[in-house]
């Protein structure tokens, strides 16, 4: 019975692994905290170290996210596959490595959770996503539009109570890590795909 509780450090400490970090310094030879907007996460990946690094790190964050919420599922059910989601998600954004200074937004993460957790939105989420990004060329606002989708879909479909406060949670808190890229979505500042500056 107590090792079952196990999960929670786990997944917590698996949503920690900086992929990013490791590619800065095995690809090379730098901190990719001290580059670009200065996240260990995927879109920073994306313009810091090209695409071939960023894709490898979006599918480990992607991973860590799914295994944590596996993990979780499987020790607890329906709640511990969202509390391990959530602390997945709190390792990555406030790295324990790394003082739990703000290290990334979670997004990828949470598509992992999501993915095992609520298949069917997963599909939803993506295409908004990727619609959004299209359309602007915006990770920050294409991320709002994925987190809004969910937490619309948690709300109107007949989700079970666990995965409908997973979404909502999860939604306002990739809102929250976004809200200075909003800001300077607004000023106009905010970069595109293809350009290196802010995340």
């Amino acid at each position: 019975m107590v090792g079952r509780y196990l999960a929670f450090p786990v997944a917590y400490l698996l949503g920690a692994i900086p992929w990013a970090f490791f590619a800065g310094k095995l690809l090379r030879g730098i901190d990719i905290r001290e580059h670009g907007s200065g996240n260990m996460g995927t879109t920073n990946t994306f313009r810091v170290l090209g695409k071939e690094a960023g894709i490898a790190v979006l599918v480990g964050d992607v991973l860590k996210g799914a295994v944590a919420a596996w993990i979780g599922l499987w020790a607890f059910s329906e709640w511990g596959g969202i509390i391990a989601g959530l602390l997945a998600i709190a390792g990555h954004s406030w790295n324990p490595f790394f003082g739990f200074k703000p290290s990334g937004k979670g997004v990828a993460s949470g598509f992992g959770i999501i993915l095992v957790l609520m298949t069917k939105i997963t599909l939803l989420a993506v295409s908004a996503f990727l619609f959004v990004l299209l359309l602007t060329r915006i990770v920050s606002l294409s991320s709002a539009a994925g987190a809004l989708t969910v937490l619309a879909t948690v709300l109107v479909f007949p989700e079970p109570l666990p995965y409908r406060v997973f979404g909502i949670v999860a939604a306002l808190l990739v809102l929250v890590r976004h809200r200075t890229n909003f800001q300077r979505v607004r000023q106009g500042t905010e970069p595109r795909i293809g350009k290196k500056k802010g995340s």
